[in-house]
């Protein structure tokens, strides 16, 4: 039970990491963002009409990513518990 809620803690810190990442690289990515006015004047169609922000996606992508995740941190852990046990063994 003890390596499942590793497995589960280390997806739920991949997931965090993950995301403050993502949010990290677009937040320094729109501090040195610096547009060309004077070209975009010039090409008018390359103006848009409309932003978006963010993005749109089911939830329950989230949740298979968290189980996926969870499942292959729980296969690494075993792996390294098994591993760990034949060394303490010989």
């Amino acid at each position: 039970m003890k390596i499942i809620a590793q497995a589960v803690s280390a997806s739920f810190l991949i997931h965090i990491i993950y995301i403050f990442g993502t949010l990290l690289l677009g937040f320094i990515q729109t501090l040195i963002y610096r547009p060309n006015i004077e070209t975009a004047w010039r090409q008018l169609d390359n103006l848009q009409s409309q932003v978006v922000f963010g993005a749109s996606f089911s939830p329950y992508i989230v949740l298979l990513s968290f189980v996926t995740i969870a499942f292959f941190c729980w296969f690494i852990l075993l792996f390294i518990q098994k591993k760990s046990s034949r060394i303490a063994g010989e």
